[in-house]
């Protein structure tokens, strides 16, 4: 991703095979065995414009705000919308599944006398954020995703799944890449809607694939959302209680009608929402002011809500509009089911804090004087 991306931790296969690509987004490594998550204090972070996106202004940083526990928000009963789709059947589960496999997970076992490491892993180390899928072989991606969801199921917890394997995957950019062509992508969506079982998951579907599509000739972006289209109804087909959400882009990137146009286009209306701020920088404000916008240009059932990336926006975005593990940001909200504003569905760490954007670090490594700094909220 160019302009939303920042580093991508690929999730090869049920042994947790990883590879770092590019500048693009990033977390754990899927193993067998699994830490329940805890219950989540506050904590501070930001999220910011990555490489993939276009060059676009960020707003003013709002304070940063605390999340208490993880407390499910209950969902209305199920009753028929009028077009035809159902509310969301009751609460969802209280946890966010935290990875046991994740890079900073390992730095912070690995380094137990690091004066950085209390705070480390107090502040983004203990915290649920999601996993990403980048690996081609159908097999792989299967046997990962099975791997995960059946372990956050057994610990009543709900994962957060990033599928990235789009062709044209950043429009050749840092973090370019995924299947070679939409018929192996269908396929390899299939594959990953295989490894879901039945339990509770949130899908953060290919971001950057509508926000950043621009880039590609109208032949070519229609043949992707229908493949997008395509994919939300396999993985709601695969497991009805997965909620799959669509790429937004963010507040400072496409204005909301533009936006929603395309989402509308790549079937988003059918899903149950649209994701915003993957791997950026802007304000959790912004974000919720521009996703209501968008959700409502998109003019879906009113059971349509939006996630929030919220690792990395505690001091919003930066005023020079660098994307690259810029200076003087600080982690954002701690991830939560229950954010307590309309329409607003979660806040969610997609980008783990501390993984490169490719300046302070290789990209997509863990880099524990970046972590340092964003726990801290030092420049």
């Amino acid at each position: 991703m160019v302009a939303a991306a920042s580093v991508v931790t690929l999730v090869g296969s049920v042994t947790g095979t990883v590879a770092a690509l590019g500048s693009g987004h990033g977390t754990g490594r899927p193993r067998t065995e699994v830490a329940r998550p805890p219950v989540l204090a506050s904590a501070p972070g930001p999220s910011t414009p990555s490489p993939s996106e276009p060059a676009a202004g960020r707003p003013t940083p709002a304070p940063p705000s605390r999340t208490p526990t993880l407390i499910p928000r209950p969902t209305p009963t199920a009753a028929p919308t009028p077009t035809g789709r159902k509310q969301r059947t009751g609460p969802v589960s209280p946890f966010l599944y935290r990875h046991p496999g994740s890079q900073v997970l390992d730095w912070v076992r690995a380094h137990p006398g690091d004066p950085r490491t209390a705070v480390i892993a107090s502040r983004i180390a203990d915290r649920p954020a999601a996993v990403w899928f980048t690996d081609p072989d159908p097999d792989a991606v299967t046997a990962g995703v099975r791997t995960v969801t059946a372990d956050a199921t057994a610990r009543g917890a709900v994962p957060v799944l990033v599928p990235y394997a789009i062709p044209d995957r950043d429009c050749g950019g840092a973090s370019a890449g995924g299947a070679p062509d939409l018929v192996a992508y269908d396929a390899w969506i299939d594959a990953f809607a295989r490894g879901l079982g039945r339990g509770e998951v949130i899908v953060v579907l290919e971001p950057d694939s509508i926000a950043q599509s621009g880039c590609l000739p109208e032949t070519v972006r229609a043949a992707r959302f229908a493949s997008l289209a395509r994919a939300g109804r396999v993985l709601k087909a695969a497991d009805p209680r997965a909620r799959v959400y669509y790429d937004a882009g963010h507040s400072g990137w496409n204005p909301p009608a533009e936006q929603a146009a395309l989402l509308r286009r790549a079937g988003a209306a059918a899903a149950d929402g649209v994701f915003s701020n993957v791997s950026n920088f802007r304000t959790t404000a912004d974000e919720i002011a521009y996703d209501r916008q968008v959700l409502d240009a998109l003019a879906g059932p009113p059971s349509l809500g939006a996630v929030i990336d919220t690792s990395r926006n505690g001091n919003g975005a930066p005023p020079d509009g660098r994307w690259c593990d810029p200076a003087g940001r600080k982690l954002g909200r701690a991830p939560t089911l229950d954010t307590g504003e309309p329409r607003i569905d979660a806040y969610l760490w997609v980008k783990l804090p501390g993984e490169s954007d490719g300046c302070r670090g290789a990209a997509g490594t863990f880099t524990p004087s970046y972590a340092y700094d964003l726990a801290r909220g030092d420049s």
